[in-house]
């Protein structure tokens, strides 16, 4: 083996659902009802102009009514365990007993709010997923209603029910694209259960503290609004209204040690929930455009590194062999700037572009390669399923990393594909500069300062000779169920200093 001579930021993001006993719930349910609701959007800009507003009164008689109680449930088998039952005289004596354990109800509490008069709801994902049975409680009614499942979508935490009663409080849609930080919201559903059914949902009052929040790990399309309005487990699914009563967000989740309010919520956008809401009643499910590439933000580093005159755009770490990227031209190292007509920024950016299409669209693409600009077409696919977690971690290497050479054994325990040439990292220091950027054991080097690696020893070389202030590493990958290369940009300057 060769050596080369984290800090990981404590991030606690946690679903605002309240599980009781147990809690989690993970599938999802067949769509059942396509009819088109008619549902109220309101685009007016909000009053922002400093009227003096002494009471909150008069929004919350016009939202909270439209807030529900959820109330999942499924039936978990627990299997319980005892040696005696693998035992082979146990079993001469009293047969093979088979698989022995008990069941137990799980519940799970949320919130939704009601989008059409005729019964359709809106909530999170992760509130009713996996249930076996959806209550729903309405403001003002002590029944509970059946809700069936008319569709899912875990990459927005976004689901829809729909309930057989007509006549119901429906809210008003907002337009979550007019939003600025410092404009009032109220978080209204019901935290830790303390409305009961037919009772009043809580209500908070806080602010838009942030817009476009990404990075959280969530594993899907990050494009929340952040908000200090306290909300807490309960109040997931339920609704993010704005000073007019209009809803402009769905509160999924809260950032936090304590799982808890600490000031820092977060709601997916109304606009982005809308495209879903869509897809879902008419198809019960969410297709999305896909264009086969594993995009990267763009560090000081690697922007140094590629002769880039600023870090705005999406760097395409990998291309996917044979998918509609492949086809059209673009390549490994090429810089997106503007896709379909939006201003690509980084990597969410055209993650949330490609999603907003639809399979079988041709869409433009703008990037630059080796400085130039440039431009072409694209027909997009159809998302597969197992690209769920695309996701591209900005990772480095150098000292404190070693590395072995890619034998056959090695390939074929990590799965490498043959095409894959480079050195293997087989351990990563804790704390050195490698670490700090992300470099993972079983990542494969696969060149250093644009010079392709061979081996361990070509590893070693091209490490030593480097002698910028960054070192550029293509390596090879895997994340989650997502293989493939990216850029790494290493901070050359620590070991001089």
């Amino acid at each position: 083996m060769k050596q080369f001579s984290k800090f990981v930021s404590g991030f606690f993001i946690g679903a605002l659902s309240v599980a009781l006993l147990v809690g989690g719930l993970h599938s999802n349910l067949r769509a059942q009802d396509a009819r088109q609701p008619a549902i109220a959007v309101d685009n007016t800009p909000i009053n922002r102009s400093g009227s003096g507003l002494t009471s909150f009164a008069p929004v919350v008689k016009k939202a909270a009514p439209s807030v529900v109680n959820i109330y999942s449930k499924r039936l978990v088998h627990y299997r319980e365990y005892n040696p005696f039952y693998n035992n082979p005289l146990f079993q001469q004596f009293f047969g093979n007993q088979g698989d022995h354990g008990y069941s137990r109800p799980e519940q799970v509490l949320g919130s939704g709010v009601i989008i059409s008069s005729d019964g359709y709801i809106l909530t999170a994902n992760h509130v009713v997923a996996g249930a076996d049975e959806i209550q729903i409680a309405i403001t003002g009614n002590k029944n509970e209603y059946t809700a069936k499942v008319i569709g899912t979508d875990p990459y927005t935490d976004i689901a829809v029910l729909k309930i057989g009663e007509s006549g119901l409080p429906a809210i008003t849609l907002g337009d979550s694209d007019q939003l600025e930080v410092g404009d009032i919201v109220l978080a209204i559903g019901n935290p830790f259960d303390i409305s009961g059914p037919g009772e009043t949902p809580t209500v908070t009052m806080g602010i838009v503290s942030a817009l476009g929040r990404s990075g959280l790990g969530f594993n899907g399309y990050e494009n929340f609004i952040q908000t200090d309005a306290a909300i807490n487990p309960g109040n997931s699914g339920g609704a993010l209204v704005d000073a007019d009563g209009r809803l402009i967000g769905i509160n999924t989740a809260i950032a936090g040690n304590s799982g808890g309010n600490e000031g820092i919520g977060f709601a997916v956008p109304i606009n982005l929930a809308r495209h879903v809401v869509d897809r879902l009643i008419h198809g019960g499910k969410v297709t999305r455009g896909y264009m086969g590439v594993i995009p990267e933000d763009i560090s000081p580093g690697l922007a140094q590194n590629f002769n880039l005159t600023n870090e705005n755009g999406a760097l395409v770490g990998d291309v996917k062999p044979g998918s509609p990227a492949d086809k059209a031209g673009l390549k490994s190292g090429d810089v997106i700037t503007e896709f379909n007509g939006q201003t690509v920024n980084g990597r969410n950016d055209l993650l949330l572009a490609v999603s907003d299409c639809s399979p079988g669209q041709e869409v433009t693409v703008k990037f630059t390669r080796d400085g130039q600009p440039n431009s072409l077409k694209v027909t997009l696919a159809e998302r597969p399923s197992q690209e769920a977690k695309s996701q591209s971690t900005e990772t480095d290497a150098l000292n404190g990393v070693t590395v072995q050479d890619l034998d056959a054994q090695t390939r074929q325990d990590l799965q490498i594909p043959d095409e894959v040439q480079g050195a293997v990292v087989t351990d990563v220091e804790e704390g050195c500069h490698a670490a700090d950027a992300g470099l993972q054991k079983g990542d494969i080097i696969v060149s250093i300062d644009h010079h392709p690696v061979s081996s361990a020893d070509d590893a070693v070389k091209l490490s030593n000779a480097a002698s910028g202030k960054y070192i550029l590493l293509k390596v090879w990958g895997r994340e989650g169920d997502v293989t493939g290369t990216r850029y790494l940009s290493v901070d050359n300057t620590k070991d001089q200093q």
